[in-house]
């Protein structure tokens, strides 16, 4: 018996009359007319007589068997963890949680013991533990904080130690930074594999230093400039990213303005990201400043109809409605949105070993401890590793999932209080944006044409 997809995601344009199917798993994605709309929306197809109409949506997999559609996920759901435990782990380490800025948002400022640091000796064991640990998959570092790149001999010399480490490992390295010290590191991490360097800027001058400034006050924004044009000069890959909340979304078009007129936004090095400001264990922020997912992408994208320039900054991938414009296909179904304990660990100078960098921390939290000894709480790993749509039941009939991956484990857990709970993504919301955003124009011309 034929029957709709569990799996077809079915709505409106923005604004629009027009509608859309996206199908992760059929891998198939189309632009509907209202009848073709119907029909999927419809509880009951049968009654529906246009066997032509029922033959192309049942070959783009919208029309569908039961047996049919779970072996294909059967199929699909193998070779997706085959493909994940193929995949490259990112190792966080944290030297320390220490920092010179105050941040307005920060959520670290009251982990316990924030001023002490790693030592040579537990630099070792972190690299020792990794060879022995993770000696048949292929990694990469990625050094947080806190702020790694402190000005301190202490902390130059323990940067130098990974870097040295990571080299006789072959192992890249990626920095996270807040970007103020980083003109002075640049040298130093010369001698490394360097894959990407992550550095937040909040806006122009005036902006960014109301919101990230030095512990007393003064301001940080020209010191990162200066460290994001001599990594780019050096040749390191630098991610720039713009955490967003209330306060300060109505400067992202001078933001890429300015990236622009410094010619980073053309520079083959130069990416960026959009941080959404939320609450993750602590945060000072207050609610009423914060955005949810679909309203923040709601309006940056009524702020890039006005000012389209933001585009050549930042493209919001609205779901995988950007990734369907650039490619003219849909990506590999994600069943899993979570790395932690799979393709990410995290570790930390206090010898612990947690999840991913959203526990990373907190000491309830921990997995196990690395150093002095080696120790692994076993039975919450393997719930960090087998949580995916299939161990969540909220996910196992939502049309959506395929897109979403269960979100973030951390979360989840937090939000309620299970790691085997959905983050819910609003998939369908972002689809309706994205279609207006990156297909709207071929929409209207198709209506001219006719």
């Amino acid at each position: 018996m034929v029957v709709k997809s569990k799996h077809n995601i079915v709505s409106k344009v923005s604004d629009s009359d027009d509608y859309f199917v996206v199908n992760l798993l059929s891998g198939n994605a189309d632009l509907l007319t209202r009848k073709e709309a119907d029909l999927l929306m419809e509880e009951d197809h049968s009654k529906e007589a246009d066997p032509e109409l029922i033959q192309g949506l049942t070959e783009n997999g919208y029309l569908t068997t039961s047996e049919a559609e779970k072996k294909l996920y059967r199929n699909r759901y193998f070779d997706f963890v085959d493909q994940r435990d193929d995949e490259e782990v990112q190792l966080f380490f944290v030297p320390n949680y220490s920092c010179n800025f105050s941040c307005s948002y920060c959520y670290q400022d009251e982990y316990t013991n924030p001023h002490q640091s790693a030592t040579p000796e537990l630099i070792e064991a972190f690299f020792e533990y990794v060879r022995k640990e993770l000696a048949n998959r292929r990694k990469y570092l990625t050094i947080f904080g806190g702020e790694p790149l402190l000005n301190t001999p202490h902390q130059r010399g323990l940067i130098s130690q990974m870097v040295e480490k990571s080299n006789e490992a072959g192992i890249d390295i990626c920095v996270v930074t807040n970007g103020y010290y980083l003109e002075n590191y640049i040298e130093l991490l010369s001698k490394g594999k360097i894959r990407e360097i992550q550095i937040t800027l909040d806006g122009t001058k005036t902006i960014h230093d109301q919101r990230r400034f030095l512990k007393g006050g003064s301001p940080t924004f020209e010191p990162i400039v200066r460290g994001i044009d001599a990594a780019l000069a050096a040749g390191f890959p630098v991610n720039l990213r713009m955490v967003i909340d209330k306060q300060n979304i109505e400067n992202l078009p001078e933001l890429a303005s300015y990236a622009i007129e410094k010619g980073w936004t053309s520079h083959p090095l130069f990416k960026t990201q959009i941080g959404r400001n939320y609450e993750l264990h602590h945060c000072q922020s207050t609610p009423d400043q914060l955005f949810t997912r679909i309203s923040l992408f709601k309006k940056i994208f009524e702020l890039t109809e006005v000012h389209p320039h933001i585009l050549e900054f930042y493209k919001p991938s609205y779901s995988v409605a950007k990734y369907l414009s650039e490619n003219g296909s849909l990506p590999d179904p994600l069943f899993d949105a979570c790395p932690a304990c799979k393709s990410e660990w995290a570790f930390d100078y206090t010898g612990r070993i947690y999840s991913c960098t959203a526990t990373v921390g907190k000491e309830e939290e921990a997995l196990g401890t690395f150093y002095p000894e080696i120790t692994k709480n076993e039975q919450l790993i393997h719930q960090w590793a087998s949580r995916d749509v299939t161990s969540i039941e909220e996910c196992r009939n939502c049309s959506v999932q395929l897109a979403c991956g269960g979100g973030c484990g951390s979360v989840a857990k937090n939000k309620n209080g299970s790691i085997l709970s959905p983050d819910c993504r609003p998939v369908k919301e972002l689809l309706e944006i994205g279609f207006k955003a990156y297909f709207g124009e071929m929409l209207e011309e198709e209506k001219t044409e006719k």
